[in-house]
């Protein structure tokens, strides 16, 4: 059991909480689509071991229709056939950015993304990771307890 001492970043930053929510909620009506912001969600939030996001953005994409074993199998996206050329794309600039910090963005990332995206899709696409990174760091440090089932 995790032993984080759990604070409320929602009710102790209601108006910082408010602003980032209504960035993902955007974010989600834009030019990428709901489900492929998840996908990345999903996979951003399994590197940062975010238990609160994996729940919800695992829920959000059987919701959606996305199937079982192509979430089961995420974690291997570059080797599994069921990921499309452009959600290989999307969670590959997804984790090179994921990584600023840790390394340097590799050189032909964003000419690599820029194959699949155009512009204003590779704008979202930036904002979303950054966006979840967010939540990620919220909820993994301040210590997010998962729903009630």
């Amino acid at each position: 059991m995790n032993a984080i001492a759990k604070l409320d970043y929602t009710a102790h930053a209601p108006e910082a909480f408010q602003y980032l929510l209504q960035l993902s909620q955007h974010l989600h009506k834009g030019a990428l689509g709901p489900q492929l912001i998840e996908l990345m969600s999903l996979r951003i939030s399994q590197v940062n071991g975010c238990m609160f996001c994996l729940d919800m953005h695992a829920k959000l994409l059987r919701q959606m229709g996305v199937e079982q074993q192509k979430l089961d199998t995420l974690a291997a996206w570059r080797e599994c056939p069921l990921f499309d050329a452009r959600e290989r794309a999307t969670l590959a600039w997804a984790e090179a950015l994921n990584e600023i910090g840790a390394q340097r963005l590799p050189e032909d990332a964003l000419a690599a993304a820029r194959e699949h995206f155009n512009e204003r899709e590779l704008a979202e696409l930036t904002f979303a990771v950054a966006a979840i990174r967010a939540w990620n760091m919220l909820n993994v440090g301040l210590g997010k307890a998962l729903p009630d089932a």
